[in-house]
């Protein structure tokens, strides 16, 4: 007979638990994502990354510093910005409340003619015997019998104090939410208090510092502008006796003619010394004016027989180009009902292959159990 109860080889058994704890780890290192695409050391990755947040803290710790004074006066104006945004946002939330419990469009007076799902909600003429439609010719419900009177007075009042309790506690929430608010209103005022005569006070001081010291540098200023006055008007006085000295003796007073002769050339003057032209040179311009006057009247002339050229000229081309933009539509309609007869066509040809693909091809749709057998191993 075969001996069945042989004991069992611990070191067999071990290098079985050897595998399967090696199965183990080597699915947990694969069926890791960020394990997996990284490829990298991932402790060194995090404690580098926390050198840098630390350096960072350190960072913001040192500007925070710097910046201390700046913060501490932005709180003051943030402070009461909060409060009047979060004083909107309960105004406005409570209004879009009020909307949403108290302004439904299915609870106004016609939501039975406007509502879209009137032929959806509609229910038959009859639904069973205790329907509540059903009128005294159908011997069905009396007239004046209440069943459920008792049940439904009971589920009212139920219901009445249930929004009572309601009210009543929104409304303690809402008192200690105004309470707590208008501490932290007072609170916050009377820091502002503090630090704006803290201000006031610093600014004092600075503004005093500020005018002695600019009463010495105006009284500085004011000594240098006298002597610079006294000093300027001595220079006026010998530039005005200079300038009358040259005016008695210049050759405007003792009307020299050579002073009308330009430094550029003798056919140039000076206009503010000139005295006027000679009867020679009036009469050389009244014959230059005459000459230019014909020559105006050829070019008038010669204007006009180009402007008439021009004209028919432009009357046969726009004559070509209509007859021209005429052919050009004739081919143009001719392209678009090929184009529709290709459109067609290639129409025809997709609906087919679709129809193929549909019935043919693909018509061995892989499910769910075939996606599940995916990522189940290592190997």
């Amino acid at each position: 007979m075969y001996k069945l109860d042989l004991p069992i080889d611990l070191k067999e058994q071990a290098a079985i638990e050897r595998r399967r704890r090696l199965e183990k780890e080597r699915q947990a290192r694969i069926f890791n994502n960020k394990h997996r695409l990284i490829g990298v050391d991932k402790n060194a990755l995090d404690q580098q990354i926390q050198d840098k947040l630390f350096m960072e803290e350190m960072e913001r710790k040192r500007t925070e510093a710097f910046a201390h004074d700046m913060i501490r006066n932005d709180k003051i104006s943030y402070l009461l910005d909060r409060r009047q945004e979060h004083d909107t946002r309960e105004l406005n939330r409570a209004l879009n409340e009020f909307r949403s419990l108290h302004q439904q469009p299915d609870g106004r007076r016609e939501w039975d003619l406007q509502d879209p799902d009137s032929l959806k909600k509609d229910k038959p003429a009859r639904v069973s015997d205790e329907d509540p439609r059903c009128g005294p010719a159908s011997i069905q419900k009396f007239d004046g019998e209440d069943l459920t009177a008792k049940a439904r007075l009971k589920f009212q009042q139920e219901q009445l104090r249930e929004w009572s309790l309601q009210q009543q506690h929104e409304k303690n929430i809402a008192k200690m939410q105004d309470n707590m608010a208008n501490k932290l209103y007072d609170f916050k005022q009377m820091e502002m208090d503090q630090r704006a005569r803290e201000l006031q006070k610093a600014e004092e001081e600075c503004r005093r510092a500020i005018n002695s010291a600019v009463k010495d540098y105006n009284d500085a200023l004011k000594r240098e502008q006298e002597q610079r006055n006294a000093i300027k008007k001595m220079q006026e006085q010998d530039d005005n006796m200079t300038e009358i000295a040259n005016a008695i003796f210049s050759d405007m007073l003792t009307e020299n003619p050579d002073q009308a002769v330009s430094a550029f050339g003798p056919h140039r003057v000076v206009p503010d010394r000139w005295k006027g032209m000679s009867p020679e040179q009036i009469e050389k311009i009244r014959q230059e004016q005459l000459r230019q006057i014909e020559e105006r009247k050829r070019n008038e002339e010669q204007d006009r027989l180009e402007k008439e050229e021009f004209d028919k000229r432009r009357i046969i081309e726009a004559k070509a180009g209509i007859i021209a933009e005429r052919q050009l539509e004739r081919k143009e309609k001719e392209l678009l009902k090929q184009l529709v007869d290709e459109n067609k066509r290639l129409e025809y040809e997709q609906k087919s292959h679709k129809s193929y693909l549909d019935k043919v091809v693909y018509t061995n749709e892989p499910t769910a159990s075939y996606f599940m057998q995916f990522n189940t191993s290592t190997r």
